[in-house]
Parts: C-alpha cells; structure tokens; sequence
C-alpha cells in the first residue's frame, strides 16, 4: 500500500501527518487489496482570513475507487470526519460484493 500525503498552500506539521499515517495504517483491516492512498490537505479560499481546512482521501483498489471530501475549521476534524465516511463506503462495498 503506497501513502501519499500533498498540501497545498501549507507545509503540515509532524502531527497533523502522524495521525494520518496512523490513521491510514488501519485500513487494510476493511480492504485487503489496497494499492494506493493519496490525502490531499488543502486551505480553501487563500485569500480570506478565515480558511476552511479541506481534506481529500482517494483510496485505489483494484477495479474501484474510493473518494471522500470533507471542510472544516481544522484539519484534524475534517481528517476524521473523511476518515470516518471513507470506513462506511468501504464497509457498504464489502457488504454488497459479499451478498
């Protein structure tokens, strides 16, 4: 499985990639077959003081893709809401290929 982590118009700092890649490290458990995980972490609206903290997931299974996006005040919320809808739609996946 290949983590990739981008930012855009930020540098993260350590915590904030810790708790992805903790975070990340779990999801064998719902899908096997995980090739990739790319999180995007991007300020929205740059210009104006008050930046919303958008997160991105794409996780790459073979023959499927799954993606989420989430907006917050702070990365850390949007990263566990993104986290918590991606787990759901991987959980629905598993439960319809099984039945």
């Amino acid at each position: 499985m290949n983590l990739q982590i981008q930012s855009v118009h930020f540098s993260p700092d350590a915590r904030l990639i810790d708790l992805v890649k903790r975070k990340v490290e779990k999801l064998p458990s719902f899908e096997k077959r995980i090739t990739d995980v790319c999180v995007f972490l991007k300020l929205d609206n740059p210009a104006h003081h008050i930046k919303d903290k958008v997160v991105e997931i794409r996780v790459h299974v073979p023959h499927y893709d799954f993606f989420v996006k989430t907006c917050s005040k702070s990365f850390e919320h949007s990263f566990e809401d993104a986290f918590s809808s991606l787990v759901i739609q991987m959980k629905r996946k598993k439960d319809r290929v099984q039945s």
